[in-house]
């Protein structure tokens, strides 16, 4: 993996990151912060899979990515815990947090049209809330 090819899988996880944050400008977690999870999951995932770690025979570099998940999980526990109240909220965030991670895994592991489908898919469930919930109230 060569210096450009590492600089276009960070770049598009930014992208990624960016278009989902654009859907969430007005929720605990904006577009900067989904940019840098997304950006954050590829740098970890390009150093696991980069060629710095070949040479230790008991490496596994899907021991990173577990620990992105796991790692993630806290910030989505913290928009949760943050908004209080005595009903569960901000989930929806809490779960966009977590699969833009895994959208920047994707970026980082250089599979390209995995995170561009991840990403439509993504905005297509957040922008579809209130259609969604306009056709839920007129059952």
């Amino acid at each position: 993996m060569n210096e450009f090819e590492i600089a276009l899988r960070l770049i598009v996880s930014v992208l990624a990151g960016l278009f989902i944050g654009l859907s969430r400008r007005r929720k605990p977690a904006g577009i900067r912060t989904f940019a840098l999870i997304s950006l954050g999951s590829a740098i970890f995932t390009v150093i696991s899979v980069s060629d710095l770690f070949n040479s230790y025979s008991s490496y596994d570099p899907t021991r990173v990515i577990a620990q992105i998940v796991a790692g993630v999980g806290f910030l989505g526990l913290g928009v949760i815990w943050k908004n209080g109240g005595s009903k569960p909220s901000g989930l929806t965030t809490a779960a966009a947090i977590w699969v833009t991670a895994s959208i920047g895994v994707l970026a980082g592991l250089g599979l390209w049209i995995e995170t561009i489908i991840g990403t439509i898919l993504v905005l297509a469930l957040l922008y579809s809330k209130e259609p969604l919930m306009k056709a839920h109230l007129e059952d």
